[in-house]
């Protein structure tokens, strides 16, 4: 049974939900057959325990019918029901979590069942959680175009032919619901173009754009739309190097709007606004360093980084990279020990370990650093080839010959035994080898060899740690 899909899925669960989800298989509503509870506690229990020595299917088949022979068609079944049932109870959870949702299908269902007595409560309920719903999403107005289009057929108005009705209340609603989603599509295959070339064909895309051009102002007082339409702009912007005028608009949206979203929303739209800052960084405006520091602080102060209790340990390092870049010491030491908590268990020693060495590098705490990289060996390809550089750079500061050449080789034999690195990667490190030999092989007061060198470096822009050497070279032209 271990590796059956029945348990996979179990293994999902934490205890609370475990719980939640026996409560739920108990309730007679629900589930009809003991067998089914049964089954669940053999399996949870072995789940808990990391146990399978005894869960075989012929085993859990005594528990459930111990009267009855093996039969594999039934286990089958009984296997089968459990997964429906279990597919039951996420929907349900996000039934009862969901109170737009809720608010919805009770208009739906009074107006469907025509049970007048409970047509005022059933609209005065949704009305006021429409009011009290935190969001302003496509989601929002989906919901609330649906509750008006119910609320439409609860009021019959198409008897009452002389009655002013919602139809404006409707369509509003439809209308900022499709145009939201729409351009969030659009913004989604933009931001994809960077990595894969796959063309969509939209309809009426050109039309949607040019008609909320029309009325810019409007549509930035709905947030789906301003915030999406604004996300836009600054992917168009891309090729105009001097116009930015869309991103700091995006930036003053987010400001006024970005608590309006749900927060895996929220951080998906930060990040559009960050990957422009980077593409900018790339173009070689430094000043978007800055900008993406504070997206990372603005996201912080609304507690939009952290996403299910969880912190991207890439999003951990580029804010620390980034920070150490703008000089921001104190405040990057303060982020790696606030945030730490919320890296995945699995990665944190690693991401914290990097992270810090990387900060005590940029102090000049170099004993500080040995210490934490000479014994590690990271399992992911980028925080071993940049601890490396970084240890290299360690020893080169600090003069220890002997470990910097003994780096020097087993840094080459780790480039050469992973064929699997893209070439250009491979060969960026391995410049970077070469050109830190060749400084601490330059005679000293030798201005010749030394222009040489830095023409050499100058070309070869790909190098790893680029900018540290040019200032090494730098360092002893003075």
């Amino acid at each position: 049974m271990r590796n059956s899909k029945l348990y996979t899925i179990l293994e999902q669960f934490n205890k609370y939900e475990q719980n939640r989800l026996r409560k739920f298989l108990q309730s007679p509503y629900f589930n009809r057959d003991e067998a089914l509870i049964v089954l669940f506690d053999w399996l949870i229990a072995d789940v808990n325990n990391g146990k399978n020595n005894c869960l075989e299917k012929a085993f859990i088949w005594k528990q459930l019918q111990p009267a009855l022979n093996y039969d594999d068609i039934r286990f089958r079944k009984y296997t089968s029901d459990l997964t429906k049932l279990i597919e039951d109870f996420f929907c349900q959870q996000l039934y009862e979590q969901d109170k737009l949702l809720k608010a919805n299908l009770l208009v739906q269902s009074v107006a469907d069942k025509k049970v007048d007595k409970l047509q005022s409560s059933a609209m005065r309920q949704a009305k006021r959680v429409i009011e009290e719903y935190p969001y302003k999403s496509a989601l929002f107005y989906y919901h609330n175009y649906a509750i008006e289009n119910h609320y439409y057929r609860l009021a019959d108005f198409e008897t009452r032919r002389d009655e002013k009705t919602n139809f404006e209340e409707i369509s509003t609603n439809l209308d900022y619901f499709y145009l939201s989603e729409k351009l969030r599509i659009l913004c989604s295959i933009l931001s994809r173009h960077g990595v894969v070339a796959h063309q969509y064909n939209l309809l009426i895309r050109d039309e949607v754009i040019d008609f909320l051009e029309k009325d810019t102002a409007h549509y930035e007082t709905v947030p789906a739309v301003g915030i999406y339409l604004q996300i836009y702009r600054i992917y168009r912007a891309i090729a105009e190097p001097d116009n930015d005028t869309h991103y700091f608009k995006l930036k003053e949206l987010l400001d006024r709007y970005a608590l309006l979203f749900p927060i895996e929303e929220a951080t998906e739209i930060y990040t559009y606004a960050q990957n422009y800052c980077i593409r900018r960084l790339n173009q070689g405006n430094q000043e978007f360093a800055r900008e993406v520091v504070d997206l990372y602080k603005n996201m912080i102060s609304k507690d939009l980084l952290v996403v299910r209790g969880e912190l991207s340990p890439w999003t951990f390092r580029n804010a620390v990279v980034l920070g150490l870049r703008l000089g921001e010491m104190d405040w990057v030491e303060e982020f790696i020990h606030t945030q730490k908590n919320y890296l995945p268990e699995s990665m944190r020693d690693n991401a914290v370990t990097f992270n810090l060495a990387n900060l005590y590098f940029y102090k000049k705490q170099y004993d500080r650093v040995k210490t934490l990289l000479q014994e590690v060996e990271f399992e992911d390809f980028t925080y071993n080839l940049v601890s490396k550089s970084m240890l290299l750079a360690t020893y080169y500061e600090t003069g220890e010959d002997d470990p910097l050449y003994s780096l020097f080789e087993s840094f080459r034999t780790y480039l050469n035994r992973h064929k699997d690195l893209p070439q250009a990667r491979r060969q960026s490190f391995a410049d970077l080898i070469k050109y830190t030999r060749k400084l601490t092989r330059l005679p000293p007061g030798d201005r010749k060899a030394l222009q040489k060198l830095r023409a050499e470096v100058e070309n070869a822009k790909n190098t790893a740690s680029h900018g540290w050497l040019m200032e090494k070279i730098a360092e002893l032209e003075h």
